[in-house]
């Protein structure tokens, strides 16, 4: 039996769609699927969202938070092929196909509907009690989404709703505060990650426009990283192929806030894995803008669109490696370039 099946042992209304495989070892953060998204996370190129904590991704409605959570997924379950994934869906909205158009293999993935706060907070501790419970050479890597916290109702919303009542639930924004709370702690305990998504609305009154998240604050006080998303339409030539998403760290315990990446999400192919590392190789001189094309280390001099096209032909090791200590410095708290390469070093 898959050790899914065992931890969602005596959780109503989840749909397991198969099994899972072999062990393979914890890392500290999970792979993005993109170089910039995971340096923007972590400060790295090569880390990504924290194994144990509560990252949310929270925008407008069609700004992509699914597809892009699905991305994240997708690569989780590609860099851990013995893991598997409790997916709570509160919109319905995920299916087999879905998650198979995108590459994922759905056998991984167990889909819980919680129908209120309360539902999701008991199934989500009960899994998460039952994978502590499971003998650690049996534990698989495991990731946590909710998709998405803003159509969660709470028990009393329900019953206001089916008898009639208008008035509105104040006792939502506590729930959810404890709802988190409890999850901060089991999470960091089991080494299970937890990838929100959640909705944005305009703050009415504001001198300045402003977007906040839906919910209450309880998502923000126990989110380690919390990302807003934007996105516009990524063409070729006239036809819409994907996104480029516009993430920006609302909040972040690793590295600095309010920094801004753009990755893309094309429809075919998912998060592209090297885009967004043109701008920033162009910032620290790596590769630079010279008149409309850009300049490399050899000297060669090619378009912005031929490096997008084919990055693995110019984002060699000896790059990647600049890019590294340049990603360090630019999103990392207190990094120098001298205390980079010391660190290195002594790797």
């Amino acid at each position: 039996m898959s050790f899914l099946t065992d931890v969602v042992k005596g959780i109503d209304n989840s749909n397991l769609l198969s099994e899972g495989g072999n062990s393979s070892e914890f890392s500290g953060s999970i792979d993005t699927g993109s170089y910039i998204l995971n340096a923007v996370l972590s400060g790295s190129l090569y880390g990504g969202v924290p194994n144990n904590k509560i990252t949310a991704f929270a925008g407008e409605s069609a700004t992509g938070k699914t597809f892009f959570v699905l991305g994240v997924l997708k690569q989780f379950l590609k860099d851990n092929p013995d893991g598997g994934v409790i997916y709570f869906d509160t919109e319905a909205a995920v299916t087999k196909d879905m998650m198979s158009s995108r590459g994922i293999d759905p056998s991984k993935v167990v889909i819980v509907e919680p129908a209120s706060i309360e539902d999701f907070r008991t199934s989500a501790t009960r899994i998460l009690t039952n994978y502590n419970d499971t003998p650690k050479d049996d534990q698989k890597p495991m990731m946590m989404v909710l998709d998405s916290l803003g159509m969660l109702s709470s028990n009393k919303e329900l019953e206001d709703t089916e008898s009639g009542h208008g008035a509105r639930d104040m006792t939502k924004a506590g729930l959810l505060r404890g709802t988190f709370r409890v999850l901060s702690l089991k999470l960091a305990q089991a080494n299970v990650p937890l990838l929100v998504t959640n909705h944005v609305y305009d703050v009415v009154g504001a001198y300045v426009p402003t977007k906040e998240i839906s919910g209450g604050k309880g998502l923000k006080y126990a989110a380690s990283s919390i990302v807003m998303l934007g996105k516009k339409k990524d063409k070729d030539g006239k036809e819409v192929v994907g996104n480029i998403i516009k993430a920006t760290t609302h909040k972040s315990r690793f590295t600095k806030e309010n920094k801004t990446v753009e990755v893309r999400l094309s429809f075919d192919k998912g998060l592209d894995r090297y885009y967004g590392l043109l701008e920033l190789a162009e910032k620290y001189e790596i590769i630079k803008k010279v008149s409309t094309r850009y300049e490399l280390p050899d000297g060669t001099r090619v378009f912005g669109k031929a490096i997008n096209s084919d990055p693995k032909k110019y984002f060699t090791d000896e790059v990647m490696e600049q890019l590294e200590v340049a990603a360090q410095k630019e999103f990392m708290y207190g990094k120098e370039d001298d205390e980079i390469l010391e660190e290195e070093e002594d790797e």
